[in-house]
């Protein structure tokens, strides 16, 4: 019976601390500026790896409708830690409690302006006074139209800029003849040739070439409360990017179930984008000067702001 005893009581002891290791896990609330987001669906790859949970990481997603709502989110203390566009470091320099603790991914290949099938535009020269949906006013999306137009010696506003919210509202603008194009992640673009409604007619990287198309922001709750939780995020965020490199078939399954598109069209993406990401999270400076700038050429700022300002470099480079 002691026996007996012994190991029912050692039974009962590894379950319990089996069930109490599950238990501290930490809960890190992760905000996603768009959902279907080749770049942001590295936290769901991470997720379904285990990699954060190796790291003591419970990710909880939840994904918003661009830049604005996201920085709304962290603000409100609703997400610790948010996937977000370069531009939206110009949200701190407003005052808002949240900041850029890592660069995430350069110039942005992964954005491309999308024109319909039977458009009549064959040339960039074509797009001026054309009219181009975006996001959400002051987002990524907007700045790319509006460098497009600069870089083509238009100014600001050579291109016309239509703020409609996600891709579905945008996409039917186009068809009812309100926008001429929209700007959306070249995944989605690919996805529209293959159902032969759209084109990719260029992609951003290209336009942008030191940027930093998205970053990952925390609260400053985060920082300064809770700082070992948000190094452990972060070095399980570029393990899942260590691990993206040498995993293609595993990346390409779970990306085409968060961007929703075909194995096929995923394994293209992965191509076309895997080469973008940060390994490690540390800050260019030449991708932040052209940041800073970008700042008040969108409005967000009337000035361009002390770099300093916009981001926090205590966190990286991560050491994996």
């Amino acid at each position: 019976m002691t026996v007996r005893f012994s190991v029912l009581a050692l039974a009962l002891a590894v379950l319990t601390l089996s069930a109490g290791a599950a238990a501290a896990l930490d809960t890190v609330r992760l905000g996603k500026a768009v959902p279907n987001s080749f770049a942001f669906g590295a936290a769901d790859v991470g997720i379904a790896a285990k990699i954060f949970e190796e790291e003591g990481i419970e990710l909880a997603p939840t994904s918003f409708r661009g830049d604005a709502q996201l920085q709304q989110a962290l603000a409100a203390g609703g997400v610790d830690v948010g996937l977000g566009s370069g531009p939206g470091m110009g949200f701190r320099a407003k005052g808002a409690p949240s900041i850029a603790v890592a660069a995430m991914y350069g110039a942005p290949a992964n954005l491309a302006l999308v024109l319909p099938l039977n458009t009549p535009i064959k040339t960039i020269a074509e797009l001026k006074g054309k009219r181009i949906g975006v996001t959400t006013t002051g987002s990524l999306t907007e700045w790319l139209v509006r460098e497009l137009s600069r870089q083509q010696g238009w100014g600001n506003d050579g291109i016309k800029v239509l703020a409609l919210g996600g891709v579905p509202a945008r996409l039917a603008a186009v068809q009812r003849g309100e926008l001429d194009g929209l700007v959306i992640e070249t995944a989605t673009g690919f996805e529209l040739e293959q159902q032969g409604r759209a084109k990719n007619f260029l992609t951003f990287g290209d336009i942008a070439k030191n940027f930093y198309t998205h970053v990952i922001y925390a609260t400053d709750a985060m920082v300064d409360k809770q700082p070992d939780l948000l190094k452990r995020f972060l070095r399980g965020w570029f393990k899942t990017i260590a691990f993206m490199r040498t995993n293609k078939d595993f990346v390409v399954a779970s990306e085409a179930k968060t961007v929703e598109v075909q194995p096929d069209i995923a394994a293209k993406i992965y191509d076309a984008q895997i080469g973008g990401f940060s390994a490690d999270g540390a800050w260019n400076p030449a991708a932040i000067e052209v940041i800073r700038g970008s700042l008040k050429e969108l409005g967000i700022l009337d000035t361009i702001p002390d770099a300093k300002v916009l981001y926090n470099d205590q966190f990286v480079p991560v050491k994996l």
